[in-house]
């Protein structure tokens, strides 16, 4: 079947590790206590900040210094936690917004990307960062704003990225069958549940990452992805 749609991943995929890591986990653990304190009454910080007492098991009533450090422990350890995913990206807004950091691409990304779109293959995003923060990325980038190349975003709201079923939402939700659209990842992982849910499926080896996949093919690029669509295109 031909591929009518590709979902990508984003760390690893299409932006560098490094800059999650070294540029925007970094800023929002910095500026995350003066970011509650100054905007803990705006009705969708409240919300985020509620959904993270629940979470974390703490009383309603909580104090501010404790969800904080809540947080930031879940940040320390990558925790893939819906609200601290959401309080990130109102903070990478404001990093966005005030010039400090443009959203990282690897440099075949855009091209692709624009190609792909233009031949009418729809493309969508899920990753473990929330909806605004991969919109803001995209939006922010060396390139230009990339958001309107792409049709739909999701994040850990439609469920775990290692769970089978959060693809079958995803094929529901963007009414494709599963042959049809292809995953990228660099996660062996979200590779297995992808293709569990009958996506097809390509790994990407970027940044010297060489793990055998296992049944995954892959690819060291977009523009290796680019070239397995045309070989797919022609069977």
């Amino acid at each position: 079947m031909k591929i009518e749609a590709i979902l990508t991943d984003i760390e690893g995929t299409t932006s560098s590790l490094s800059f999650v890591k070294d540029v925007l986990f970094p800023y929002a653990a910095d500026h995350l206590p003066a970011f509650v304190r100054c905007h803990r009454d705006e009705s969708r910080v409240a919300e985020w900040l509620a959904d993270a007492r629940r979470e974390a098991g703490l009383d309603p009533a909580a104090s501010e210094d404790e969800i904080v450090s809540v947080l930031l422990d879940w940040m320390a350890s990558d925790r893939k936690v819906t609200p601290l995913k959401a309080l990130q990206g109102l903070i990478w807004e404001q990093g966005y917004a005030s010039g400090d950091f443009h959203g990282h691409l690897y440099p075949d990304v855009a091209p692709c990307l624009r190609a792909w779109q233009a031949a009418g293959i729809a493309l969508y995003v899920y990753s473990s960062g929330s909806v605004r923060a991969q919109q803001l990325l995209f939006a922010h980038t060396l390139d230009g704003d990339l958001t309107p190349l792409f049709s739909g975003f999701f994040d850990t709201r439609t469920g775990g990225k290692r769970d089978s079923t959060s693809y079958a939402r995803i094929l529901e939700r963007i009414g494709r069958a599963p042959a049809a659209v292809l995953f990228l990842s660099d996660v062996r992982e979200e590779l297995d549940a992808a293709a569990t849910a009958g996506l097809r499926t390509l790994a990407l080896r970027r940044e010297g990452v060489w793990d055998t996949f296992g049944d995954h093919p892959s690819v060291i690029d977009f523009n290796e992805v680019a070239a397995f669509l045309a070989r797919s295109s022609s069977r």
